[in-house]
């Protein structure tokens, strides 16, 4: 499910992103703010930021809860796995396999209480009021303090999060079934950087590299 995967990373960068600049655009606001500069302090004055901080609070919790599904999909997840490492073959496969459908159980658990607490936190009004259902006696559902939107949709992280990360732990169930490999990450590579230097610069003595027309 490549298209998946793409989404997934797509999502994790524009949030991490979104909020890396909107942090940026703040606290040059705040600084610039502070400057008698003639015609930029009024104009920096006028522009309110008030909703950044909150509009980050939220940008980071929906790239947390799409990072760990992420995590669970490339295997960057840290665990102590010591114990399990010393069973035998066949008993590590059983413990390995019940830790990956316990966590897709806990994150369906996570996944279906948080989607109905969306539900019931304003999400039934907002459909039912756009499809032209009767409202009458439903809860609206409050709205954030600053941005003013409905908390339903900020709250929307967990069940969409959590059913992915659901469905992620049983992916990787699923193949370490059928091949007995664990996704694996190795935190010491750097993409784009090759495990092997070019000829040219790979050295007998470990001080000197070789010369251009040396290269063998």
């Amino acid at each position: 499910m490549r298209w998946l995967d793409r989404l997934e990373e797509l999502l994790i960068t524009v949030f991490i992103g979104a909020a890396t600049l909107i942090i940026f655009a703040a606290v040059v606001h705040r600084y610039l703010s502070g400057f008698a500069i003639p015609g930029v302090q009024d104009l920096m004055l006028r522009m309110n930021f008030g909703w950044a901080q909150e509009l980050c609070i939220i940008l980071f919790v929906w790239m947390a809860k799409f990072g760990a599904a992420y995590g669970v999909r490339t295997g960057i997840h840290v665990g102590v796995d010591v114990l399990i490492n010393r069973l035998s073959e066949a008993r590590r496969r059983h413990f390995v396999l019940f830790g990956l459908l316990a966590g897709a159980l806990f994150t369906g658990i996570i996944a279906t209480l948080g989607a109905t607490f969306v539900w019931e936190n304003g999400a039934h009004y907002a459909f039912y009021s756009r499809l032209g259902f009767g409202v009458e006696g439903m809860y609206e559902g409050p709205t954030t303090p600053d941005l003013e939107w409905p908390t339903w949709v900020v709250y929307s992280a967990i069940p969409l999060g959590s059913s992915l990360m659901c469905f992620r732990f049983l992916q990787v169930a699923v193949s370490y079934w059928r091949t007995g490999e664990l996704p694996h990450h190795d935190h010491g590579h750097v993409d784009g950087l090759d495990d092997e230097p070019d000829a040219i610069y790979r050295m007998d003595d470990n001080l000197h590299p070789h010369g251009k027309g040396d290269a063998r």
